[in-house]
């Protein structure tokens, strides 16, 4: 098992339609940001390393709602998740 990054930063997001906007579900540091990325992994769900972003989504409480300062880029996320499971391209966002 490789050793634990305390710097090491994950966040998740869920997004139902009936939402009006992603929700910061889970977020944490160290342990917890590999336990989160795990879970995720395990469960199947793409990761997206993208540290800027992480970095900013840190900033929004548990179960919130991004701000409208962040619906251009987690959009892109979610359209490169959408093309990853039509199995069209895994080039990141901005590539």
């Amino acid at each position: 098992m490789a050793p634990i990054d305390p710097q090491q930063l994950a966040v998740a997001l869920a997004y139902r339609e009936d939402d009006g906007a992603p929700r910061v579900v889970a977020k944490g540091r160290g342990i917890l940001a590999q336990a989160i990325l795990e879970r995720a992994r395990e469960s199947g769900v793409y990761v997206h390393e993208s540290p800027e972003l992480v970095a900013l989504l840190m900033q929004v409480d548990l179960d919130s709602r991004i701000p409208p300062q962040l619906y251009v880029a987690v959009a892109e996320l979610l359209a490169w998740l959408y093309r990853i499971e039509r199995g069209e391209s895994l080039a990141p966002p901005g590539a």
